[in-house]
């Protein structure tokens, strides 16, 4: 059935009046009480935490953690100007991208710190910026992830250099007598303890390579439940082990390196809720499915479709009949696809979830939609406008931090042919 993370019936129903639906909420107190966590994360010689702001982007988050001390960890060029247009200092954003932006020297030269991620990657920054400081991103050769999407390190993932061309690596770095400061690594989404452990080992086996380094960037990735039984990080149970590899490698070399680390779910999934309604409700007969429409869907939320992520749905009747009943809950978009309850891990998959019997027009929340939501969409998909975005303070007040987009703003950069 599910239940409402941080909102209340009341509130969730005052929003819907207030700002229309579809709606994202986001709750300041939890963004600020996750961060305040993360930044307890074990370490040994210093910890910079940085933000992966693809997981939300919005100015007034980036502000939030901003003056919490966070730093910034951008994916593209574009990430970087955005962070830049929201007033982050260019020296707290780090460049992490699989497409090399065509002005990354003048993002460089702005402030930004860059890993490289490929070996081209290291060539060209090594043509504009010989003798210059770098940090390297590699594929420690390990993995961990719920599905193979989520999976960023192994050998079937794309980022980051391949560990065994090291050679190639250290030919590139003398040819341009480049200062190699930061190694990085992430492997995905996990929370095994044992594979954190694992991969510090393999990635400070990297660092070893290297003698200028001073700090290493373990990534993010921390496992975040967003329905009831699915498991959260334990920071401090993952942390523990690392921090022992990083004071080993101190005791080995005297090398007191530096921790980074990049969370992005666990700071903002379950900050965060979409607000709907109810616009339809259809059955396929006694052999089939009772389907839940809503005013919302991948264009509010792509997880299920993309992953088969879970996410908890809670209807609240207007006319409560204490009865439930067994819905497929869908999006609003012509698309086959456009499923908010698949099975888990299997978006193809249909899985029927037991909510409060509804009617059109009844209020549904979808929980644990703070993070890679409104940042990944099949956003204006049907033409259908952004969704805007609101913040509840920790006074308890509501506020705009993005306005629902217009007619006009669908189609405002089209250039039609002239008569």
């Amino acid at each position: 059935m599910g239940e409402l993370k941080f909102l209340t019936r009341e509130q969730a129903e005052s929003v819907r009046q207030s700002f229309g639906t579809p709606v994202y909420v986001y709750d300041e107190a939890a963004l600020r009480s996750n961060a305040e966590a993360v930044l307890r994360f074990p370490n040994a010689f210093g910890l910079t935490v940085r933000y992966a702001m693809k997981a939300n982007s919005n100015a007034a988050i980036l502000q939030i953690f901003d003056g919490l001390g966070l730093h910034i960890d951008a994916s593209s060029g574009a990430e970087v100007e955005r962070a830049l247009r929201a007033g982050i200092d260019a020296a707290k954003i780090s460049l992490s991208c699989q497409e090399f932006p065509s002005n990354f020297g003048e993002l460089y030269e702005k402030g930004i710190s860059i890993n490289t991620c490929s070996l081209s990657q290291l060539e060209r920054f090594g043509e504009l910026f010989p003798g210059r400081q770098v940090g390297l991103r590699f594929n420690p050769g390990l993995g961990s992830g719920h599905t193979e999407r989520t999976n960023t390190g192994g050998p079937s993932s794309s980022f980051g250099i391949w560990h065994e061309y090291v050679d190639e690596v250290k030919a590139l770095i003398e040819k341009f007598q480049l200062k190699i400061f930061r190694v990085h690594t992430h492997i995905g989404s996990g929370n095994d303890p044992a594979v954190w452990q694992r991969v510090a080992g393999l990635s400070l086996d990297l660092v070893r390579l290297f003698p200028e380094v001073t700090t290493l960037n373990l990534g993010g990735g921390f496992k975040v439940g967003l329905i009831s039984g699915e498991p959260t990080t334990d920071l401090s149970e993952v942390g523990a082990p690392v921090s022992k590899a990083f004071e080993e490698l101190a005791r080995e070399s005297g090398r007191k390196i530096h921790l980074e680390i990049e969370p992005g779910h666990f700071l903002v999934g379950n900050a965060g809720c979409i607000i709907s309604t109810v616009q339809d409700i259809v059955s396929t007969g006694d052999e089939g499915y009772t389907f839940l429409k809503l005013d919302m869907g991948m264009t509010e939320i792509l997880r299920p479709s993309h992953y088969g992520a879970q996410h908890s749905l809670v209807v609240f009747p207007k006319n409560d009949t204490g009865r439930t009943t067994s819905y497929i809950a869908v999006g609003h978009t012509c698309e086959a696809g456009d499923l908010l309850t698949p099975a888990p891990g299997q978006p193809e998959k249909l899985q029927p979830r037991e909510l409060a019997e509804a009617a059109i027009g009844d209020l549904c929340v979808i929980e644990g939609t703070g993070a890679y939501c409104a940042s990944m969409t099949a956003v204006n998909y049907n033409s259908f406008p952004r969704a805007p975005e609101v913040l509840l303070r920790e006074d308890g007040s509501f506020v705009i931090i993005r306005k629902r987009q217009s007619p006009d703003g669908v189609i405002q950069d089209e250039v039609p042919l002239s008569p």
